[in-house]
C-alpha cells in the first residue's frame, strides 16, 4: 500500500477548507420527495451547514425496502443547487450516469456495498472530483485501503475515506463503530477520514455520543442522517435525526472540535 501511504492529502473541496473546518454532512437516507429535501435545505442553510446529502438511489438488502427517487430525484438536485449555496453529496450506483454526477454533484459517494466493485474505482480514478470512499460492512482496513489504491491508481487523489460501521457479533446495533480504524487510518496514510454514526449503530439515541467520540478520536468530518419527519422517513427510520435532535448536538460538536483546531 505505498501509494495510499505517500497520497498528499485532499485539503478542500471547493472553497471549503478541510485542514480548518470539521466537515458535517447531514440529510435524509434517501430523496424522498422535493418537500423533504427543500425543508431539509432550508434547515440546514439556517444553521451553517454547507453540505446536503441528497442520494436519490438508495441501495437496499432487501428488494423490497424503498430504494430512492432513482432518476426523478436529479431534477431536485438541479433546483436544490439553483436555490441554495449547498454543496450537495450523492452516492453514485450507475456509471452511465456519471456525466450528470460530475455536473451536478460535489462529493461523490462509493457506497459500502461498492467499495470492491473495482471497476467502478477504476472508473472513478481517471475523473477529478473529491469522492467518499465507504468502508464495507465486512471488509478490513487493509481491503478499503486497497479498495483507494484502484482509484489512486487512475490519477484521482481526492479521496476521503468513510468508516460506517463494521459487522460484528453485537445485536444492540445495526453495526459496531471501528472507532479505532480512525486513528489507526491516519497513521497509516494522509488521507482524510470521517465517520457515518448513523448507519453504524442504527439508532438516533447513540448518534451524538458516536459522533463526539469519532470527533475526539480524530475525525475530519461526519455523516449524519437528519430527516424532517424521522418517524415516517421510507428509509432506515430509526437512525434519523430529528432537526431538534441534530440543532442539540452541534454546540457540543463545536465544542470537541475546537481541541482539535477545527471549528463548524
Amino acid at each position: 500500500m505505498e501509494l495510499v501511504k505517500k497520497t498528499k492529502r485532499i485539503s478542500a473541496i471547493g472553497d471549503f477548507s478541510l485542514d480548518e473546518n470539521l466537515l458535517l454532512i447531514a440529510g435524509p437516507c434517501a430523496m424522498e420527495n422535493e418537500t423533504q429535501m427543500v425543508k431539509t435545505a432550508e434547515f440546514l442553510v439556517k444553521n451553517g451547514i454547507r453540505f446536503l446529502r441528497a442520494y436519490p438511489y438508495k441501495p437496499r438488502t432487501s428488494p423490497d425496502s424503498f430504494q430512492g427517487l432513482g432518476k426523478d430525484g436529479f431534477r431536485i438536485i438541479q433546483n436544490l443547487k439553483e436555490r441554495y449555496h449547498l454543496k450537495i453529496v450523492a452516492e453514485l450506483v450507475d456509471l452511465d450516469e456519471l456525466d450528470f454526477y460530475l455536473e451536478n454533484v460535489n462529493l461523490i459517494q462509493i457506497g459500502a456495498r461498492n467499495m470492491q466493485n473495482f471497476e467502478l474505482l477504476k472508473a472513478l480514478g481517471r475523473i477529478k472530483k473529491p469522492l467518499i470512499l465507504k468502508r464495507g460492512f465486512g471488509n478490513t482496513i487493509e481491503e478499503w485501503l486497497y479498495a483507494a489504491e484502484y482509484i489512486l491508481k487512475g490519477g484521482n487523489d481526492q479521496i476521503i475515506l468513510c468508516e460506517r460501521g463494521i459487522r460484528t457479533f453485537e445485536t444492540m446495533t445495526r453495526n459496531t463503530l471501528d472507532i479505532s480504524a480512525i486513528p489507526l487510518v491516519k497513521m497509516l496514510t494522509n488521507l482524510p477520514i470521517i465517520a457515518d454514526p448513523s448507519h453504524a449503530c442504527g439508532r438516533s439515541d447513540l448518534v451524538k455520543p458516536l459522533s463526539l467520540a469519532a470527533v475526539a478520536a480524530g475525525a475530519d468530518g461526519l455523516l449524519l442522517e437528519v430527516h424532517p419527519d424521522p418517524k415516517n422517513s421510507l428509509s432506515d427510520k430509526e437512525q434519523a435525526l430529528s432537526f431538534g435532535e441534530f440543532v442539540e448536538m452541534l454546540p457540543d460538536l463545536r465544542k470537541t472540535a475546537a481541541l482539535f483546531g477545527k471549528k463548524l
